[in-house]
């Protein structure tokens, strides 16, 4: 019988959710939790609230309506793995043991921190202004979260698929030091998924103070959907649905029937008014039965807190027993117990190794990293992955002579080091 494959979701719990999160997530990882061959692990990362956030309610009231949303459009905790991130504390136990193999180097490539330096430096203050150590550890708390329950797929935005692509570097570099325990997981960028337009046209997002509540009462939504900008055309003259924020956000809701009546009804000349009361009437069709089943989730607290521990409970049947492994393979040991040859670990360990990836920019990149995953060597970026394997197949052949403008050596790495790295590749 094949194994399941693991899916794994997280929110981040610093705000309530508006009609893009659901439609953007919400929706859709409910709808994945139901297919078979499948186990799915949903979560509310609420350590990494605290990243961004210093406001103990509303990390408490966010947890509480991210968590009821949930279980309101249909997520059943039976089914799955549903848990608050910070009831399973062998997740920072095992972000300390990630983060012990992880080169700093890495870390100062994540977008987050990036940004933050490169604003930093445009204002004329110390690059790290304003960066905690905890904005700074964001990737490697991630990545615990992602390979504590070894999952295979993380269905993600292409903003975190670099996220990704580090989990998978920590987790093969532990594995190089230690034997195989982690699976190298896949990000899962879905395309289809829908980005909803705000008020204002913008994308629907807090940040803009341009979002429709999710699960507001029934007027606030209304009159969230008629404060919609639209543009001057007066009720009989034809209107364009490219561009169109209203249009858009109906096409979530909608059947291809009604889209295309939708479609019929703009070249016929609509009114303004009209398309919107018909996009409010969609929308709290679908929303009005899940609003009910979450103003009395909401309304008693203990019985969400009762579904989240039980959830825990469920997920530390499998990471407690992990963690005691990893534990043992660190060498966190009864020191009673007999020690274990660590020569396979140390040959596994002795190789460097390239990584190959893709980029937010939507090129393809490769870096050179010794064993215990330190950069060596980054590439440009590439048009193709082709481009980039082929420009690594050279460097694997021909070593230093063919590195050229592919790649820049790391800061503070020498040219004999990548060199040597080079010549132990092509000798192992």
């Amino acid at each position: 019988m094949t194994a399941p494959v693991r899916y794994l979701t997280g929110i981040t719990t610093t705000g309530t959710p508006h009609l893009g999160n659901y439609v953007g997530a919400i929706r859709p990882t409910v709808q994945a939790s139901r297919r078979p061959g499948t186990q799915n692990f949903y979560f509310l990362a609420d350590y990494h609230a605290l990243i961004k956030c210093d406001e103990p309610a509303r990390i408490q009231r966010s947890t509480l309506e991210i968590a009821a949303c949930w279980l309101a459009a249909g997520l059943d905790p039976e089914h799955v793995y549903f848990y608050r991130q910070s009831d399973i504390p062998e997740i920072p136990e095992l972000t300390w043991l990630l983060t012990c193999v992880t080169g700093k180097g890495l870390l100062n490539r994540a977008h987050a921190y990036k940004a933050q330096v490169d604003k930093n430096n445009a204002a004329g203050v110390d690059p790290d202004s304003d960066v905690t150590a905890g904005l700074f550890m964001y990737p490697v708390l991630m990545a615990a979260d992602i390979v504590m329950f070894n999952a295979h797929k993380v269905p993600v935005g292409r903003d975190q698929v670099q996220h990704l692509e580090m989990a998978r570097d920590m987790a093969s570099s532990f594995n190089h030091l230690y034997g195989e325990h982690f699976t190298l997981p896949e990000a899962q960028v879905d395309e289809a998924v829908a980005t909803l337009p705000g008020l204002d046209g913008r994308k629907m997002s807090k940040s803009y103070d341009n979002v429709i509540a999710l699960f507001g009462p029934r007027e606030q939504m209304r009159r969230q959907i008629f404060s919609i900008v639209t543009d001057s055309r007066a009720p009989g003259e034809p209107k364009e649905v490219e561009g169109s924020a209203l249009f858009q956000i109906y096409q979530a809701f909608a059947d291809e029937g009604e889209t295309q009546a939708l479609r019929k009804a703009y070249a016929e000349g609509i009114a303004w008014s009209d398309a919107k009361q018909l996009l409010f009437e969609r929308i709290d069709r679908e929303i009005a039965p899940m609003r009910e089943r979450y103003e009395a989730l909401v309304g008693h607290p203990a019985e969400l807190e009762k579904i989240l521990k039980a959830g825990a409970g469920k997920a530390r049947a499998i990471a407690t027993p992990f963690m005691a492994r990893l534990r043992e393979a660190v060498g966190l040991r009864n020191l009673a117990a007999q020690p274990q040859s660590a020569g396979k670990a140390r040959t596994r360990a002795a190789l460097p190794s390239f990584k190959q990836y893709r980029e937010s920019d939507g090129r393809h990149y490769f870096k050179l990293v010794d064993a215990a995953g330190a950069l060596l060597l980054q590439s440009v970026g590439f048009a193709s992955p082709q481009e980039a394997g082929r420009a690594v197949a050279r460097l694997k052949q021909e070593g230093l002579a063919a590195l050229g403008d592919s790649a820049r050596r790391a800061e503070g790495v020498t040219e004999e080091q990548v060199g040597a790295a080079l010549a132990q590749l092509a000798a192992g």
